[in-house]
Order: C-alpha cells, then structure tokens, then sequence
C-alpha cells in the first residue's frame, strides 16, 4: 500500500462508502480505484485526484495534504544515480534489492534523516 492509498482508503471508510460506489462517482473502475488503493497502480493524475477532492468536499489544507501524498507514492521509483559518486548508486541498488527486509523502525530512521536533508 502506498501513503496515497492508504489515505484514499481512510477517507472511503470514514465517509462509510463502498469501492464501487465511490469509483462509480469519480468515473473510475471498481478494479482501478481497488488498485490505487493496494499500491499496484501508479499516482493519480491531477484530474482524478480533484475529482477525489470534489467527492470528499476537502478543501485547502486537507486537499493539499492528499495531493502531496499523492506525489510521494509512486510504487515503482527509478532513482537516477548518473553523474553522481559510485557510493550513491550503490546505496540506491541496494536499498532496492533490501527494502522489503528492513524494519519499521530502520524505515523511521531512514525517514528522519531524509527530512533533515532537506
């Protein structure tokens, strides 16, 4: 799941409607709007998530909010490492190929230091 979709998903359930109602009401498939929300379909364009917005009646800092989530759920990231150090590529290969092992809270520090760098 990705930040987006689990954002999608608690505002269906706190809005207490169905996939296939909301889909139904935003011009979407049941099947994509499923997807979205499991991780296994890409951001939403900015059509669709003013259409989301609208279906929510989420305005400034809350649509905001989910249209900043949106940018950062992109379940299939492609870091672009030309030019830069051996050691970076190397960190983007293995933080691929090692994701899925690290821990919740390593994934917590690796977050905060992120921020930082800001």
């Amino acid at each position: 799941m990705t930040p987006f979709g689990e954002a999608l998903r608690k505002l269906r359930e706190r809005k207490g409607v169905s996939q296939k109602a909301m889909a139904a009401a935003i011009g979407v498939s049941p099947a994509y709007l499923s997807a979205l929300e499991h991780g296994k379909r890409g951001r939403p364009n900015f059509d669709l998530l003013q259409r989301i917005a609208g279906y929510f009646n989420i305005i400034w800092d809350e649509a905001e909010e989910l249209f900043s989530v949106a940018s950062m759920s992109d379940p299939r990231v492609v870091i672009d490492t030309s030019g830069l150090p051996p050691q970076y590529t190397a960190l983007a290969n293995a933080l691929a190929h090692r994701i899925r092992l690290l821990p919740p809270n390593v994934i917590n520090e690796l977050n905060s230091v992120l921020q930082k760098a800001k």
